[in-house]
């Protein structure tokens, strides 16, 4: 099983962090359920979600489906604003404020990449079912585009299906990235009258399983290398440049933030949506560091945030990746100081699964284009996308929660990264918490893969979907 090791661990049932090199995140601007950075001054108040004691493992069930679900994006001009549309309904936003933000999709034909990366996954998960098992079948939904959630559940009802698995292509705790996902699902039995008529769970947010610390570490080791082999070759650079790698993610309201996770437990950063990211980024940097030690050299690191949206009296978690970039001492913009400059940076997509319109955008043109202004050599290293060792952890994720006949022992164990909980088992909660990332506004929506304390449905054949949760402000992250 791959995992940290247990000791050393605190009795409020944390790790005081390894950063593997120096970390420059900003504390100044993170949520405020946490301290705003984890050391030995903050441990003594600070108590893990670790220490939640329940169990987080969910009995397999004789699931029968696979829905592999995601926001969705327009494939054609023509689509653009019905999308944007979809994104954004009930917040009363015009068609032409929404053309104003079409840019992006109009600017690559009006094609969003996310559905092919989509197609790619599903087509690399149904190969892997294929060879290794579990056997059963996956299929395809979205919440903002075609093939909507809604029309798939009913498809997979109408073709017998009743116990259905959804696997979202979001990696971390918050209400865009898990609840709403569940929302999505809730209010679809709702809206086609399956209360109690099917089943449907959902796999537990997946950032901490090992594929996908692994497809960023290889990203990370490539990236690294090619900043270097650039700088060698520029006459101007030094022997041991200076090197930023900068871990982006979209960045949510500072109340989302706030809201992300299970209550009344801490987290570094003061939201379990920062918290989760920065111990992935070290889980990154750990296998570097084992396996490329040299590329390490000189280098530090940092969260920094993205695809912000909204009005601007609103705040959101920073910094954003391109300020990030224009307060660092570089070439273009030298220290007062005298301070050495940051030569090389390496973009991190560390909050994304796919290369969709939001990396090949904020990263790939924007904070690419503000590292040549500052004359800073930059790449942007892959997501995890198709990933062998990433379509593997996914595999496994599902093959933990199908009965399907196989014995218990025969299934695979849980994975993380991460050390264990209080309860001894490994990674998130297969069922989630009734207030966990819920807004504090919005009407009641139903959800699925809801904790009810006491409750024992492993065994029933049908059940219905929970009544919690609310639309909130989480943004549009389509992570």
């Amino acid at each position: 099983m791959s995992h940290q090791p247990n000791d050393g661990v605190t009795l409020n049932g944390t790790l005081l962090p390894d950063d593997v090199v120096p970390n420059r995140t900003d504390p100044a601007n993170t949520a405020s359920n946490g301290p705003a950075a984890l050391n030995e001054q903050t441990l003594g108040d600070y108590r893990s979600e670790r220490s939640i004691t329940r169990e987080r493992a969910e009995e397999a069930r004789p699931y029968d489906l696979v829905i592999l679900s995601s926001f969705g994006g327009p494939e054609g001009q023509e689509d653009v604003i019905p999308f944007l549309r979809n994104v954004t309904a009930g917040r009363g936003i015009p068609d032409e404020r929404l053309e104003e933000v079409a840019t992006h999709y109009r600017a690559n034909g009006g094609i969003s990449p996310i559905n092919e990366q989509n197609r790619a996954l599903l087509a690399a998960l149904q190969q892997a079912l294929a060879e290794r098992g579990p056997h059963i079948p996956i299929t395809w939904a979205n919440r903002n585009w075609k093939p909507y959630v809604k029309d798939v559940l009913a498809e997979a009802y109408e073709n017998g299906h009743r116990n259905v698995l959804v696997l979202a292509t979001s990696a971390y705790p918050g209400y865009s990235s898990c609840r709403q996902y569940r929302e999505d699902y809730g209010m679809a039995i709702e809206q086609l009258g399956l209360e109690g008529r099917v089943h449907v769970g959902k796999i537990r947010q997946f950032f901490d399983v090992p594929g996908f610390s692994r497809a960023f570490a290889d990203g990370l080791k490539d990236g690294l290398a090619t900043v270097r082999e650039q700088l060698a070759a520029r006459d101007s650079g030094s022997l041991n440049p200076r090197l930023r790698i900068m871990f982006c993610t979209h960045s949510v309201p500072t109340s989302a933030a706030n809201e992300a996770g299970p209550r009344g437990v801490n987290y570094e950063g003061g939201s379990a949506y920062v918290e989760k990211h920065l111990q992935v980024a070290r889980a990154v940097l750990s296998l570097v560091r084992d396996e490329a030690p040299q590329l390490l050299q000189n280098v530090e690191w940092e969260l920094v945030y993205q695809s912000r949206s909204g009005p601007p009296s609103m705040p959101w978690l920073e910094p954003d990746v391109n300020d990030a970039l224009e307060a660092l001492p570089t070439p273009a913009n030298p220290a007062e100081d005298g301070e050495a400059p940051v030569e090389g940076v390496v973009l991190v997509p560390l909050g994304f699964v796919s290369d969709h319109m939001e990396v090949k955008w904020d990263l790939d043109t924007e904070a690419l284009d503000t590292c040549e202004r500052l004359g800073v050599v930059a790449v942007r290293t892959p997501t995890p996308g198709t990933h062998p060792a990433y379509v593997e952890s996914l595999r496994r994720l599902i093959a933990e929660r199908v009965e399907n006949g196989v014995s218990a022992d025969l299934r695979p164990e849980r994975e993380s990264v991460l050390a264990p909980s209080a309860s001894g088992q490994y990674g998130w909660f297969d069922e989630c918490e009734p207030d966990c990332c819920k807004p504090g506004r919005g009407a009641p929506k139903p959800v699925i893969a809801e904790y009810a304390a006491g409750a024992d449905t492993a065994g029933s054949e049908e059940a219905p979907a929970s009544r919690s949760g609310g639309c909130g402000s989480g943004g549009c992250c389509s992570h």
